[in-house]
């Protein structure tokens, strides 16, 4: 590509079940920190699952960044995604304007996607309130609670973009798939600099449907740092998380310009459905579509999948983790001892739907930078029909300074696959 339309990372943002921050999360997939926690509400409405992953000490940490009058018009989901936007935008040392500036970044925008989003705010206040005949006790912030496109249009608000500013909503893959759009924006020239990731607020009423329909850990209830076991020959389903994961993409030009600090580069990404067909359904993939956006992302990045260093991938305990690394080994026309080194964010802390990318997308790029691959904690018994691939997977940390590049994949609700590849940053 030519040096115009090379995109890079300058800067990142992450609130977590196990860390705020990216220092704070580095030391966290360092130490092979859980995020996992049990929690009383669960317990008190009969959900199976009691045990989930809830970013600590919010309350606290939003005064810092949001104002009383804005945060009346957001609930979590929102506050979540306002928080690592606003890290990311200033760790990558742009400017927070003040609000009663006039100036708009043209040149900036965002794509920062949620999987379920307001839920809690409908069944807490909007359905029980309307069904009461209290309609005129809503609120006039309501609609600003409750529409999609909420998060994103309230970072816009606190940063001043001035381009494209979507939420989009892919399942679990929303976080990844919010990080191929905007690259794929400024390799275009149609932005330079682009906010990109995901957001998912923490609520029952989101988590209670993955309940009823058998696909969490029920079985670890009393040990919840022991839940979350993808990889592993007693995985008994995923964990539920929420929290948010955002990446600033720039252009190599713009970012140069201005003596930006880079973490890595983006060089390609693929996102497509599987169609529901050969075996993939609104809850299963289609493995051939899997293969495909596998290989579309590597197309694009020009490298070779012997190149790849790890795959950080979507992997949630589930029936699908064998079925997952399956099909990583046929994309890549790798056998198992020859695979890159295999990891998974979500054994430390759980499945976080909408935000899963990003999180994962913002593990994958301090990898990159710092030199290392976290262990995936709680898979010392590893699937059976992963023995063949055991050798590859990483279960504690261990210090990789030749790293240079990374796959990260996320396979949603509906057939939907994304998959990016970043690589260490290189003149």
């Amino acid at each position: 590509m030519a040096s115009e339309s090379r995109v890079v990372v300058t800067g990142l943002g992450v609130l977590a079940p196990n860390a705020h921050g990216t220092l704070d999360f580095e030391r966290a997939l360092r130490e092979g920190r859980s995020g996992i926690r049990f929690h009383q509400e669960l317990r008190d409405t009969h959900f199976a699952c009691q045990v989930g992953g809830i970013p600590e000490n919010v309350e606290t940490i939003q005064r810092e960044y949001l104002a009383d009058e804005e945060l009346y018009g957001m609930n979590a989901n929102m506050i979540y995604a306002a928080i690592a936007a606003i890290d990311a935008w200033k760790d990558a040392g742009l400017e927070r304007l003040p609000p009663e500036s006039d100036a708009v970044d043209w040149d900036a925008g965002a794509v920062l996607g949620t999987g379920i989003g307001g839920m809690d705010t409908i069944a807490t206040t909007l359905v029980p309130k309307t069904d009461a005949g209290r309609v005129n006790r809503l609120g006039s912030a309501m609609v600003e609670q409750v529409m999609s496109s909420g998060n994103s249009a309230r970072v816009a608000g606190l940063l001043g973009l001035g381009n494209q500013v979507t939420t989009n909503s892919s399942a679990c893959n929303t976080g990844t798939e919010a990080v191929i759009e905007a690259f794929l924006r400024i390799r275009e020239g149609r932005a330079q600099r682009m906010i990109a990731g995901g957001s998912e607020g923490h609520s029952k009423y989101i988590w209670a449907g993955f309940d009823a329909m058998k696909v969490l850990n029920r079985t670890s209830n009393e040990d919840p740092t022991r839940a979350s076991r993808p990889m592993s020959a007693s995985a008994a389903g995923f964990i539920p998380g929420s929290g948010a994961g955002v990446l600033l993409l720039e252009s190599l030009q713009s970012a140069a310009a201005r003596g930006a600090r880079i973490y890595a580069e983006v060089l390609g990404g693929c996102v497509n459905c599987g169609g529901h067909r050969m075996g993939g359904s609104m809850t299963a993939p289609n493995p051939t579509g899997v293969q495909r956006c596998i290989r579309g992302a590597v197309a694009m990045a020009g490298v070779s999948p012997g190149d790849i260093d790890v795959i950080n991938g979507h992997l949630t305990a589930t029936f699908a983790d064998p079925r997952e690394v399956s099909s990583w080994s046929r994309a890549l026309d790798l056998p198992p001892e020859r695979m890159p080194l295999l990891q998974s964010t979500k054994s430390l802390i759980g499945h976080a739907l909408g935000a899963a990318g990003g999180i994962e997308c913002v593990a994958s790029v301090l990898e990159l930078k710092q030199g290392f691959v976290h262990g995936s904690a709680n898979c010392e018994d590893v699937h059976p029909d992963l023995t063949e691939f055991a050798s590859r997977i990483v279960h504690t940390t261990v210090d990789m300074p030749e790293i240079e590049i990374i796959a990260k994949a996320s396979f949603g609700f509906g057939d939907v696959n994304g998959c990016v590849i970043f690589r260490k940053f290189s003149d």
